[in-house]
């Protein structure tokens, strides 16, 4: 019992010891293989995973649905995401935020895993402002940043796919490939995809990405309200059993009654006449033919 008492001891003795004996090389060995085991343990996926499964999601939603072509419509929506981005508790990701227009009359939106935002034209003109355009923008940023998208990859794959980094990662000094990434992930992304696409997300995280939204614009300068007028305009769009927002998202008279409590908790917004005017003309001038 005693010796167990000074086993801390002999072993840090025999591990300097052992240092000693060991060269430049040797040491660096050791610093790798236990990166290995840190890897081989990880249970989180990191900002660049996230970004490379995020980039394949939406290629895999771009697969069956077409890109609007309009230059001066998507850099006026990529500025107005990053200023938002800015008053989320996300600010950055590892490839940062980006929006892309999808060429569909559908109503829809899609936030995927490290910040990439494809929005329809048929939800942007349920928009009469760039307050309503914001309040899109900020319910998508609203999912990337509760990671929405990365917690609806099931267990047994999130495990499975840490298991075959860990082994891909010990077979390769170079580390994997985006490649490789994407077969390793490839069930995850499955996941999302079918998440975004078919199930949707559970009522309590739409009311999630509603509140923080609602925070969002409030702190960017836009006036929450336009997030109750968006809904109200989706509500008499809104068809049972229909496709995009009707198929994935709780019906938009439920989400008007949470909407509205937040509202009332929070102090009114009071955009300067000068600046609601020249985002109204920004609007118009990217968006009013959309």
């Amino acid at each position: 019992m005693r010796l167990l008492k000074y086993l801390p001891a002999v072993l840090a003795i025999a591990a300097l010891s052992a240092c000693a004996s060991m060269g430049v090389s040797d040491i660096i060995a050791i610093g790798q293989a236990g990166q290995k085991v840190a890897e081989a343990e990880q249970t989180e996926f990191t900002p660049k995973q996230e970004y490379y499964i995020g980039r394949a999601v939406a290629a895999n939603l771009l697969s069956t649905r077409k890109i609007y072509d309009n230059q001066k419509a998507t850099d006026y929506l990529n500025v107005l995401e990053r200023a938002l981005a800015d008053f989320s508790d996300r600010p950055e990701t590892f490839g940062g935020y980006h929006v892309a227009i999808l060429d569909a009359d559908e109503i829809n939106a899609f936030g995927a895993p490290g910040g990439l935002i494809l929005v329809t034209r048929g939800l942007l003109r349920c928009a009469a402002s760039e307050d309503g355009v914001a309040a899109i923008l900020s319910h998508e940023t609203s999912h990337v940043v509760l990671k929405h998208g990365m917690n609806a990859i099931k267990t047994a794959r999130r495990t499975a796919a840490f298991q075959n980094l860990a082994v891909t990662t010990a077979n390769a000094a170079g580390g994997s490939d985006v490649r490789q990434l994407t077969d390793i992930f490839k069930d995850s992304i499955s996941d999302i995809t079918n998440t975004l696409v078919n199930n949707g997300y559970s009522r309590d995280l739409e009311y999630q990405a509603d509140a923080m939204a609602l925070q969002i614009m409030k702190n960017a300068g836009y006036d929450p309200k336009a997030f109750a007028e968006m809904l109200q305009v989706m509500e008499t769009k809104f068809k049972p059993g229909g496709l995009g927002f009707n198929k994935t998202h709780p019906e938009p008279r439920d989400r008007l009654v949470e909407v509205d409590k937040k509202l009332a908790a929070m102090p009114a917004a009071a955009t300067p006449p000068q600046a609601a005017s020249a985002r109204q003309a920004r609007y118009q001038a990217a968006l009013g033919n959309i």
